[in-house]
């Protein structure tokens, strides 16, 4: 427990607000808690908290998981998208036609993610278009090929993290600890921040981007920046 509980503490400092180790298994409940009207979007919710228990007892910098990552090599090539032994800052994290995978599975995954998440016309942009990505190598590059800002990119953003997060689930990985580091649970359990897991898990659900139940979908967006992807 106390390597579990080393790792744990070292991606709560990651996020804006940092969370003692010890008030982490209290947040998750009051988030949860804070979701008791909305059944569906709770039981989605409690499948990622109950990931926790996942943490591998090692360090986080030694924590690339083989299986985990074979997995979401896998998922890429589920989606076909090609991949490159090769590490995202010597060139892109994506290409436009192939993810490096020299990182972290669940850099990998919310990859895959972002090609779902991405209009149709940037699915083969550097980037998706976003503009450069934190492990991208040649920034200057990606960021001139973005093609979506401001609010908008920020929200696309949070669509391919959380839907990320929720195929890590889907593949049995410690999918807590991106929903932390991603900043999920800044805010706890006030209003806004139900909100926002709310807003993007309807959206998700919408596009059919995850099913009823809250998994994972093999869709693609097939709504293009100008028409209102992300109205509910």
């Amino acid at each position: 427990m106390g390597q579990k509980k080393r790792r744990l503490e070292a991606i709560a400092k990651m996020i804006l607000t940092p969370v003692a180790f010890r008030d982490l298994t209290d947040l998750l409940s009051r988030f949860a808690d804070a979701l008791a009207d909305q059944p569906w979007a709770r039981a989605v919710f409690q499948r990622i908290a109950a990931t926790l228990d996942k943490v591998a007892g090692q360090d986080l910098a030694l924590s690339v998981d083989p299986l985990h990552h074979r997995q979401a090599v896998d998922l890429c090539h589920r989606f076909g998208m090609r991949t490159v032994a090769q590490p995202p800052r010597q060139s892109y994290t994506w290409d436009g036609e192939a993810v490096r995978v020299d990182c972290e599975p669940s850099v990998v995954i919310h990859e895959v993610a972002h090609l779902q998440c991405a209009s149709p016309s940037r699915r083969k942009v550097l980037d998706f278009g976003l503009g450069a990505g934190p492990e991208t190598g040649y920034r200057d590059e990606a960021d001139q090929a973005a093609g979506i800002f401001g609010v908008e990119r920020d929200q696309e953003e949070a669509l391919a993290s959380l839907l990320g997060v929720l195929w890590e689930v889907e593949l049995g990985q410690p999918a807590i600890l991106a929903f932390l580091e991603q900043n999920w649970l800044e805010g706890g359990a006030k209003p806004l921040n139900r909100h926002h897991f709310l807003k993007n898990l309807a959206i998700l659900r919408q596009n059919g981007l995850i099913d009823a139940d809250g998994h994972p979908t093999s869709q693609l967006r097939v709504i293009e920046d100008a028409e209102q992807f992300y109205r509910l």
